[in-house]
This record gives C-alpha cells, structure tokens and sequence, in this order.
C-alpha cells in the first residue's frame, strides 16, 4: 500500500467554529484531523465546480449565448398568474 504524503496546513479559526469541530468530531467519533480534511476537500471541490461554471457562463455571454432581459421580466411577471409561462430558453440560431 503507497503512502499518501502529507502537509501541515496551519489556520487561526475563531473559538466557536473550533469548538463546531470538535463536536463534529465527538458525534460522528473521528479525528479532528478528518473532519477538517474532510470539509476543506468538500470546500474546494465547490469552489472549483463555482469556478468552472463561472467561466462557461461568461463564455456564454462573449458568445452571444443569452436570454434577453426582456424575456425573463415578462417570464417572471407571468409566474404570479393563472397561466405562467414556460421558462425562458436561450434562442437558437
């Protein structure tokens, strides 16, 4: 079995968010260690997935790829009624 290597991240985390770790901890029986580990990895792969989507939306925009304002205000303005319209798609062509 390899060894995975390691690195000691320090951090300065405020008591309260510190004592919510140890209760994690406590509750779910595992390492401090872990449970941070845990939610950093968590953490990242949500701010990559952000960025991601973040930078394809913006592609979207420089090509042209959007859906009028105009077409969402009348969309929303139609969910308060009897009869609310379909969502908006971005037109083809």
């Amino acid at each position: 079995m390899t060894a995975i290597k390691t690195r000691t991240v320090t951090a300065h985390v405020p008591v309260a968010l510190a004592e919510r770790v140890d209760q994690a901890a406590d509750r779910m029986e595992r390492s401090k260690n872990w449970i941070i580990r845990q939610a950093l990895a968590t953490w990242l792969d949500q701010e990559e997935e952000h960025n991601r989507l973040t930078r394809e939306a913006l592609a979207d925009v420089d090509t042209g790829r959007v859906i009028p304002h105009e077409m969402v205000e009348t969309w929303a303005a139609s969910l308060s009624t009897d009869t609310p319209l379909p969502v908006p798609q971005v037109p083809r062509g």
